[in-house]
């Protein structure tokens, strides 16, 4: 089993990282394979060109971070999002990367867990949660959580590692993430499959 733990941080190394990279190290050594992707420069933002549909090959038209990102969610079984917040959001960086992934590869993600995760130096953690679990909640994955929101503070690398607090959710998470994916597998070895899906009924309120 695997779990593809994602960076949207302009910093590589930052305070993101090193929330992810303790989420990492608690799944590896509860023998779940982890790996961190960094989200560098992107291409462009989604422009609803709609190529990924037209094709329905789960790739993106814009040929960056996104689809490498895809290429890697077809070999994982399950994710966490990470983010520093900006303007009490998810990085504009980590926005536009989300769009376009949950667009153009919604079907690699369904049905498998996912976490969102938040760092800040001070406050907005809980708006960038509400708003990076959006993704999952409409794309039928389960919303894993932990023993507090999943968020660390501190102004940089060195400062997250003093949030004792934040490390142990971060650690937390982890573990529920690996209870899930065993759950999962155990069910599909008893033959427990996820819900047939059917047509999508699509309104817009314009009568």
């Amino acid at each position: 089993m695997k779990v593809l733990l994602i960076n949207g941080s302009p910093h590589e190394k930052g305070t993101t990282y090193t929330a992810l990279k303790k989420a990492a190290d608690t799944l590896e050594g509860l023998g779940i394979e982890a790996e961190i992707f960094h989200v560098e420069k992107l291409a462009a933002t989604c422009i609803d060109c709609r190529v990924c549909k037209k094709k329905q090959n789960n790739r993106c038209a814009f040929d960056d971070p996104v689809n490498r990102a895809l290429e890697k969610a077809e070999h994982a079984d399950g994710f966490i999002f990470g983010t520093p917040v900006h303007y009490a959001a998810a990085s504009g960086l980590m926005t536009a990367f989300m769009d376009r992934l949950f667009y153009a590869g919604g079907p690699l993600f369904s049905y498998k867990p996912g976490a969102a995760v938040a760092c800040a130096r001070r406050a907005g953690t809980t708006a960038a949660l509400d708003q990076m679990n959006k993704y999952m909640t409409i794309n039928h994955m389960p919303v894993v959580s932990s023993q507090y929101w999943n968020m660390v503070h501190g102004s940089g690398a060195e400062d997250a590692v003093k949030d004792e607090e934040g490390m142990q959710t971060m650690e937390t998470l982890a573990k529920n993430m690996a209870w899930i994916l065993r759950c999962i597998k155990a069910g599909e070895k008893a033959g427990i499959c996820p819900p047939e899906e059917v047509p999508i009924v699509r309104t817009n309120f314009i009568r």
